[in-house]
């Protein structure tokens, strides 16, 4: 029988730490390499449906972009993009890999006092490497009991999560930004759920409308207002 204990998941990317805007660096970066091809719009477009159309075979993540974004340059240039240029966005790829982690304001403090009083599991998908390494370089890693790296979050994705550990989709709450991929599936199994905005969200996270869930979404201003809601639960 499942555990009543109240169980708390979190995303990682803009979550707990900056991710979004190192990708927007990159896109401007981008966009200015391209710039005597297409206008801005076009880029940002064409890449888009780019990395949309390859995410079956890459998956998310900065490698998968990067695949996706030479992809596109060598379209948008009619093969001219010249090798230094595409030499030029491995080098923007190896730094995104190598960038500092960056934590949110409030996630150092929050997350260590709920893994006192609460059993945390990190649920995120992307490159297993590239999540691997921001996690053992955050300084949060031993406040999470388990972690779960997917390639995809979706209802059938988090149900497994919660079999595997044993949670009760009733005693489940999972902590994130983004409403597609962090708040909609939860909701849909009858968990709860506290969105946490970040100033970005890539096009892909966007969703029109949320399940109806009574009682079991919170919108928060800052990861701080975690420990105010538990109580409702």
């Amino acid at each position: 029988m499942p555990s009543r204990e109240l169980v708390i998941g979190f995303d990682a990317d803009d979550t707990l730490w900056h991710n979004e805007t190192i990708f927007e660096n990159v896109h401007r970066r981008y966009r200015d390499m391209l710039a005597h091809y297409h206008d801005a719009a076009t880029v940002d477009r064409t890449l888009f449906a780019t990395e949309m159309r390859n995410l079956e075979s890459y998956g998310y993540g900065v490698k998968g972009f990067m695949l996706s974004a030479i992809e596109t340059a060598i379209e948008l240039s009619n093969g001219k993009i010249s090798a230094a240029e595409i030499r030029e966005l491995l080098e923007l790829g190896r730094a995104m890999l190598a960038h500092p982690v960056d934590l949110l304001d409030g996630v150092a403090d929050t997350v260590a006092a709920l893994a006192a009083t609460h059993r945390l599991i990190l649920i995120t998908k992307g490159d297993l490497r590239d999540q691997e390494r921001k996690l053992a370089k955050s300084g949060l890693a031993q406040h999470f009991r388990h972690v779960e790296i997917l390639s995809e979050k979706n209802p059938p994705a988090y149900a497994a999560v919660l079999l595997r550990y044993d949670v009760a989709p009733e005693n489940f709450l999972m902590v994130g930004n983004s409403l597609k991929s962090d708040i909609a599936p939860v909701l849909t199994l009858g968990a709860a759920a506290a969105h946490v905005p970040y100033p970005l969200t890539w096009a892909h996270e966007h969703v029109d409308e949320l399940p109806p869930a009574a009682g079991r979404f919170f919108k928060l201003n800052s990861i701080r207002e975690v420990p105010a809601i538990l109580a409702a639960l």
